[in-house]
């Protein structure tokens, strides 16, 4: 195999792998994002509005999270 055959070789194990780790993080933010709005859901009645809204943003950093793991994913298919 020539020398850029083994870049190209190394080049998709590389994306692949990439692509692999992100597409985890992004299953993972999304799996805490709606544990923290089922938990919101099941503690509407006790929570304070502070830990409501502590909640709600955190739900929304975790969703953030996810779409920029995928973002990520999207662009390197492109290039």
């Amino acid at each position: 195999m020539s020398k850029d055959g083994l870049d190209k070789a190394a080049d998709a194990v590389k994306r692949t792998t990439d692509n692999v780790k992100d597409a985890i993080h992004e299953a993972s933010h999304r799996t805490a994002a709606d544990a923290e709005k089922a938990r919101r859901e099941a503690l509407d009645g006790d929570l304070t509005g502070t830990e409501k809204a502590k909640s709600v943003l955190n739900e929304a950093k975790e969703r953030t999270q996810a779409e920029l793991d995928a973002a990520k994913r999207e662009v390197r298919k492109h290039t």
